[in-house]
């Protein structure tokens, strides 16, 4: 299997226009149903919405809304946090047992429904509170980039066996895959199959290729970093080292680099 550095340069040659043809044949229109945003029932009761979110995301969503996120802001303001890191961000529950161990990936908080912590619904139409500053998985949603492990390059790397597997650097929880072209995946979603303009295709198109580069790029850093801990309860290791829930290492030290 190609290394993920491999993969890396694959995913930092995809085609945009590529990928944008791939959009536009599926179709998407986003209704506000807010299926992407919400717990999912199950035929085991209801699962929490698990969305993944970088490190650095997490630090950007702490001041969204924040004067500091305003033209004009000051640079007192700057430094402030509407949120902390656990109004933010969890621990990626998958792998945890009796959520404590190691896991190497933060999810979107949730509410006492399930519900992503940001998202709202008034009269049955959904919206998002922090949509400017929304992780890039929410950016893209309902579509993913399958794995680029395949031979054949990044604009090759398609059939079953190929984009069934998930992406090497993040886990996809949101909805099974319902329809790929090429190397672009469709997760459910009732805004499937609609137009979409070219110049929405192509915006997208971009910012898919955009998070396909730093999942592996995250992956790669989380790999280079990763240190066995000795440590009672729950770590999260991540691209900026090994932390706790609360978003610091595990020395204390600081949290992410909002500069990144």
């Amino acid at each position: 299997m190609p290394s993920l550095e491999v993969e890396l340069d694959r995913a930092r040659a995809l085609d945009v226009g590529t990928l944008a043809d791939a959009i536009e044949s599926i179709g998407f229109e986003c209704t506000r149903c807010g299926g992407c945003c919400k717990a999912v029932e199950t035929g085991d009761g209801v699962e929490d919405h698990t969305a993944t979110v970088f490190p650095d995301e997490v630090a950007r969503l702490q001041t969204a809304g924040t004067p500091a996120e305003t033209e004009g802001g000051d640079d007192a303001s700057a430094s402030e946090a509407a949120y902390d890191w656990r109004d933010v961000a969890r621990p990626m529950p998958y792998g945890l047992d009796g959520g404590t161990g190691e896991t190497f990936e933060w999810a979107l908080q949730t509410d006492d429904c399930g519900d992503c912590v940001f998202y709202e619904e008034t009269d049955g139409s959904g919206a998002c509170t922090v949509h400017p500053d929304r992780p890039l998985i929410c950016r893209t949603y309902p579509f993913s980039v399958g794995s680029l492990a395949a031979d054949g390059g990044a604009n090759e790397a398609s059939g079953a066996a190929a984009d069934d597997q998930q992406p090497a650097g993040r886990t996809e929880p949101m909805g099974s895959v319902v329809d790929r072209e090429g190397v672009v995946r469709a997760h459910e979603c009732e805004g499937l199959g609609r137009d979409i303009s070219r110049t929405d295709a192509e915006e997208l198109a971009r910012t898919l290729k955009d998070r396909a580069v730093r999942e592996l790029e995250e992956a790669i850093a989380v790999r280079d970093s990763y240190e066995p801990v000795d440590s009672e309860g729950t770590v999260v290791h991540d691209s900026e080292g090994q932390k706790r829930p609360d978003g610091m290492s595990l020395d204390g030290t600081g949290t992410t680099d909002t500069d990144r």
